[in-house]
């Protein structure tokens, strides 16, 4: 394999990879599948030619998860920041191969689903305005957001998520069909629909697992139509872009599943989780971990921000390490 800053560029995305399967020694896991850097390869090749700023694109930071059980609220706290900073991170050292750098828009999809996932609207534009503030605060210059909002100016909500189903989506009888035959999509609709139940679960009562599983089942397709409906607009406004992805993706995909954080769970978002400083660095894990291991609530600017760990004693440890790593 070249030396080639196309593959550098690509070589450096890919070693914070987020892979659906695979052995972990194959060669798509430890970045060297000649097959997975010619799916990408042009594109950022386009770009070098053209002396300007590789663009990544990846729709993110919809708004946090409504479950009490895995994060600490509605606003944006220390997992948004150090996933952000990772982000302007990932550009800058792009630099390192190739002056110009890159550039990342993060298409936020909160508005797309937030019926689905129990998320009122308002929430969603609160989440998002203080994720604006975190990117100015940091100086994360290289990125910037595009929303449902951007796409379908002037409409309400309602009639944006609308609109974006009826010109990008295809009917939820062919999602579901798709996730019993392709093992790929099937992968993406256990992820979605494990989130949906935790979710739900948490936020009812007096219910039983199956009925709520069996809702959340139905829900999960119609949360992946909206969210390929959203991926296909995304590729129409920006088709030169790299497309990166918070799901992990199969090996060959033209997506780029991306880590923004340490985490031992492969689907963990910020959104979904807390930040927990263990003394080694900080990890992305749902909140009733963090208080399972006993870490204390840290306040940041009169806001719940994180949590960190406590002293690392021979007890302990096996269990940080259990959650943690």
């Amino acid at each position: 394999m070249s030396g080639s800053p196309a593959d550098d560029i690509l070589r450096l995305v890919f070693s914070f990879r987020r892979l659906a399967h695979g052995p972990a020694d194959s060669a798509c896991a430890t970045g060297t599948c000649e097959e997975c850097f010619a799916l990408h390869r042009p594109k950022v090749e386009r770009f070098i030619e053209q002396g300007v700023p590789i663009h990544f694109v990846i729709p993110a930071f919809p708004a946090k998860s409504p479950n009490p059980e895995k994060v600490l609220g509605t606003l944006p706290d220390m997992a948004e920041r150090v996933s952000l900073e990772f982000l302007q991170e990932l550009c800058d050292y792009t630099r390192h191969y190739y002056e110009p750098g890159a550039r990342i828009t993060i298409c936020s999809d909160g508005y797309v689903f937030s019926d689905l996932v129990g998320v009122p609207d308002e929430v969603v534009r609160a989440y998002g305005a203080e994720l604006d503030l975190l990117l100015r605060a940091i100086g994360a210059d290289a990125i910037n957001t595009y929303g449902l909002e951007d796409a379908f100016p002037g409409f309400p909500y309602d009639e944006q998520r609308a609109m974006l189903t009826s010109q990008y989506a295809v009917p939820v009888e062919d999602v579901r069909a798709r996730a019993l035959a392709d093992p790929a999509a099937r992968n993406i609709f256990g992820g979605i629909h494990r989130f949906l139940f935790e979710d739900r679960m948490a936020l009812s009562t007096g219910r039983s697992r199956n009925s709520v599983r069996e809702e959340t089942k139905s829900l999960a397709y119609q949360v992946i139509q909206r969210s390929d409906a959203w991926s296909n607009l995304v590729e129409d406004f920006f088709p030169e872009a790299l497309r990166l992805s918070i799901h992990p993706q199969v090996s060959h995909s033209a997506k780029i599943g991306i880590h923004m954080m340490r985490t031992k769970d492969n689907w963990l978002t910020p959104w979904h989780g807390v930040a927990l400083d263990d003394g080694d660095g900080v990890r992305l894990v749902k909140r009733h971990e963090a208080e399972k291991l006993g870490a204390t609530l840290v306040m940041r600017g009169g806001r719940v921000s994180h949590y960190i760990a406590p002293n690392v004693s021979s007890s302990l440890k096996p269990l940080i390490e259990e959650v943690a790593s």
